[in-house]
């Protein structure tokens, strides 16, 4: 079985070859459950660079070109005149210094709790869940795998596959339509992603998976990286997050509505 998970993220990331990944290929057209997993993994992979790729293209910071041609001054005047004229020094320091500010600013931009916040970064399922909304509210034909006008279908499904009867909480009389869901891949085991969608074509999406350790109850949290905003809890076996380009206060009436419904709703 560990062989298998290495394989799947192997193939997802693209460092499968050879006989493995023909191997592996031959298993994927066999095995449609397994299919459908290798390849939401590949595109949250692929959601990932895409997030980081955004923010290295930025332009460098002027303070940040300063301190490197500072420290780059600092190592020419206690080397050689040599070194004083070597590009290689400044580009060294210059490189460094990127690569420190660019690896802490993308864990800042996107995966940081909101300012103040006291309850330190959010659950590794926030950030997958955010990443899962970055990739899945820009499809126009398929933004879902299983349409709203199957709801019954894919409310089974998805509760078979999470090992759990599952709600899906209607948002009609907020103004906001169910388009569908999907099953997604996750640390723990099968997620879920529920995706509605507001008259103006904003799209929210409520998604469920396993706390893992932090199975403790919490209140609502929120957290943004100053585009999506999320507002997340743990209740039970599961974590929620409720995620969309919106304000806090719209998100937050949201966000208690949905928990007001899957707490009262009767099992399935």
């Amino acid at each position: 079985m560990t062989d298998d998970r290495d394989d799947l993220h192997a193939w997802a990331d693209g460092r499968l070859e050879g006989e493995r990944l023909r191997r592996f290929e031959r298993r994927l057209e066999d095995d449609p459950a397994l299919r459908a997993e290798a390849q939401a993994w590949r595109r949250q992979a692929q959601a990932l660079r895409d997030l980081g790729r955004e923010t290295l293209e930025e332009p460098v910071p002027q303070p940040l070109i300063d301190a490197a041609r500072g420290h780059a001054r600092r190592r020419a005047g206690t080397g050689s005149r040599r070194g004083a004229a070597d590009p290689r020094v400044w580009l060294a320091a210059a490189a460094l210094a990127a690569l420190s500010w660019s690896a802490g600013w993308i864990s800042h931009a996107h995966f940081a709790p909101a300012a103040g916040a006291a309850h330190g970064a959010p659950p590794a399922f926030v950030r997958d869940a955010v990443v899962a909304h970055a990739l899945f509210t820009p499809e126009v034909r398929h933004p879902v795998e299983v349409a709203a006008a199957q709801h019954e279908h894919l409310v089974q499904w998805l509760s078979r596959r999470l090992g759990a009867p599952l709600t899906v909480p209607s948002l009609e009389a907020q103004g906001w339509s169910l388009v569908g869901g999907r099953l997604l891949p996750g640390a723990e085991g099968a997620r879920a992603q529920f995706m509605y969608q507001s008259t103006n074509g904003t799209r929210l999406t409520l998604y469920v998976a396993d706390a893992g350790a932090q199975r403790d109850d919490t209140a609502f949290r929120f957290d943004s990286d100053g585009r999506i905003a999320a507002f997340y809890w743990v209740d039970g076996r599961f974590g929620y997050t409720l995620s969309a380009q919106t304000d806090r206060t719209t998100l937050l009436a949201l966000a208690e509505e949905v928990y007001r419904q899957l707490t009262r709703a009767p099992p399935a």
